[in-house]
């Protein structure tokens, strides 16, 4: 069975939805910074802050080549994981994409009292969130088979949806 992945920004969704779908089509979940973090016994903020975003991202991509050479399961994507060419080259040959989007002001909502995002810690996570998002929108979507959107959208319904357009995409 094919890999499921989701990419998209922090706050819309990846994880929360990614559990859904994979328990709805019994298929084994994972999160590529919960995997970095259960690996390495460290927090993805201890390992920004120790080894800068560089270190982070080179375990990153690690972590993602690994997961996205299993079979059959769904991954849920750290917000900047498409940043880097070879990432996006193995997300793609590794399953579906979808892209989760959600806009700044959910985002914002979601993740406003999650202590454990490095690059949130600014004096402006919101103008944080929408230079991240200008800068990695393009990306998210030249990996993406389905581009969704979670603003305002009960879970169950977004699950659905996803279901539904991932029947109807022609194979690759």
């Amino acid at each position: 069975m094919q890999n499921l992945i989701f990419v998209g920004p922090m706050g819309a969704g990846k994880s929360t939805i990614g559990r859904l779908l994979a328990k709805e089509l019994r298929m084994p979940f994972k999160d590529s910074d919960k995997e970095i973090e259960l690996r390495s016994g460290a927090n993805v903020p201890w390992i920004f802050d120790k080894e800068g975003e560089i270190g982070f991202r080179n375990r990153e991509q690690a972590m993602i080549a690994e997961l996205c050479g299993c079979n059959g399961v769904v991954l849920a994507t750290g917000g900047g994981a498409v940043i880097r060419d070879e990432n996006r080259r193995t997300l793609y040959i590794g399953g579906r994409v979808v892209y989760l989007r959600a806009s700044v002001e959910q985002q914002v909502g979601r993740t406003y009292r999650d202590y454990s995002r490095p690059l949130l810690h600014t004096i402006d996570p919101a103008r944080t969130m929408r230079d991240l998002l200008v800068q990695r929108d393009p990306l998210y979507r030249e990996i993406a088979d389905l581009v969704v959107e979670t603003d305002e959208r009960p879970l169950r319904i977004v699950v659905c949806d996803i279901l539904e357009r991932l029947q109807q995409l022609p194979p690759r």
